[in-house]
């Protein structure tokens, strides 16, 4: 399953000769993840937040509308909510403020615990000698100083993109070509991208990268495959255990 969808990957590449991907592909060398979903189980902490918060706000929004705009930017998503359901368009500001509710509610909330697979797999990169980058949609400071918290052995906050490093987030490709660039300036057949949500698996894929979707949540796996995923998992768990496997892979 593997090598199949890493060799059909890389020849997509090379018949698109204006990403000029060299004929003597040597392997990947930088794994981006996204945080919520991915690292933390901590999606339907999420989902309740937001519908406590909107509820506020007169906008009915539902665990399923967190799956399914997970990724973007929470003022992003604030925004179309409330032009598509009130039909009148706020600013930024406002969307801030709004969405500091929704934060102050989540973090009322016990901590989410790391996935099982997470810290092993992190190890097993490492031992690789290949970079880690986080691509978060996230604009919450607190979840980002607990990363280097957590994971400190494997990131610092110069390895960390947020809602605070990029002005079009998720399913644009932003996010992931500046996490390319912070990771250590790669392009983008050279990193791997770990996803559990559609529009980050879009924004993954938009960027050029290989990308593996994780399905820890409620979703069909087809809402991810649908959005160009090039592999389909359900568990870190299973990305750890065949880890080998991908990284090994030469043409």
């Amino acid at each position: 399953m593997f090598k199949e969808a890493i060799s059909n990957y890389i020849d997509r590449l090379c018949n698109q000769q204006q990403l000029q991907v060299p004929c003597g592909w040597d392997g990947f060398r930088c794994v981006l993840f996204d945080m919520d979903g991915v690292l933390y189980n901590s999606m339907p902490r999420h989902a309740v937040a937001w519908q406590e918060a909107m509820k506020k706000y007169g906008i009915h929004f539902t665990a399923e509308d967190s799956y399914a705009t997970e990724g973007m930017r929470g003022i992003d998503t604030i925004r179309i909510f409330v032009k598509r359901q009130l039909g009148k368009e706020i600013s930024e500001a406002e969307a801030q403020s709004m969405y500091d509710e929704k934060t102050r509610l989540f973090h009322q909330m016990p901590e989410a615990e790391i996935f099982d697979g997470v810290l092993h797999l992190m190890q097993q990169i490492k031992q690789a000698g290949m970079d880690i980058c986080v691509v978060t949609g996230s604009g919450q400071r607190p979840l980002i100083q607990r990363l280097v918290q957590d994971f400190g052995e494997f990131i610092d906050e110069q390895h960390i993109v947020s809602a605070y490093n990029i002005s079009r987030g998720k399913p644009a490709p932003d996010p992931y070509m500046k996490g390319l660039e912070m990771a250590g300036g790669y392009h983008p057949w050279q990193a791997i991208v770990v996803e559990n949500a559609p529009l980050g698996v879009r924004s993954g894929v938009a960027a050029g990268c290989f990308t593996i979707a994780v399905n820890s949540g409620p979703l069909p796996d087809s809402a991810l495959a649908d959005e160009g995923a090039n592999i389909v998992l359900p568990s870190i768990v299973e990305l750890d255990r065949h880890w080998q496997d991908i990284i090994s892979y030469r043409p």
